[in-house]
């Protein structure tokens, strides 16, 4: 057996492969950088170059991502009936009181009307839902 191989002894040689022109342009490496590195390259892209695809950089921290639950006074005054009828809200007097927190929300915002006086217990309020509120002769309780 041979200690070194036969190709060593020609590095340098212009045609020591053969024809130069068979070892012409990018295409004899299957493209110039990283070309093909998500189809014809891609065990080279899975052994030498892991980092090259996938997620990197900064993360959100959950406080920034968690999704505050709300709800519109419109949408609101579409299940009061149904918020009845389950014994979620109260009548008090001639005022419906209702704890958002009870169903699943914690912020009131002002889209849309309010037919009835309401009383609505929550962790937070929009501006515009307390005004309406109070127009329709209900009040905005903070929890």
């Amino acid at each position: 057996m041979r200690k070194t191989r036969k190709h060593r002894k020609f590095r340098g040689h212009r045609t020591y492969h053969g024809s130069h022109k068979k070892w012409r342009g990018g295409g004899n490496r299957g493209g110039r950088g990283k070309a093909g590195m998500h189809k014809h390259k891609w065990s080279y892209a899975v052994k030498y170059a892991t980092d090259t695809f996938g997620k990197h950089g900064f993360t959100r921290s959950p406080a920034v991502t968690e999704d505050s639950r709300i709800i519109n006074l419109n949408e609101l005054n579409k299940i009061l009936n149904e918020l009845l009828e389950k014994k979620l809200a109260e009548k008090e007097a001639d005022k419906i009181k209702i704890s958002l927190p009870k169903i699943g929300y914690e912020k009131l915002l002002g889209t849309g009307k309010v037919d009835k006086p309401l009383i609505v217990e929550a962790k937070a309020f929009s501006k515009l839902a307390i005004k309406k509120l109070e127009e329709a002769g209900g009040r905005a309780v903070k929890v």
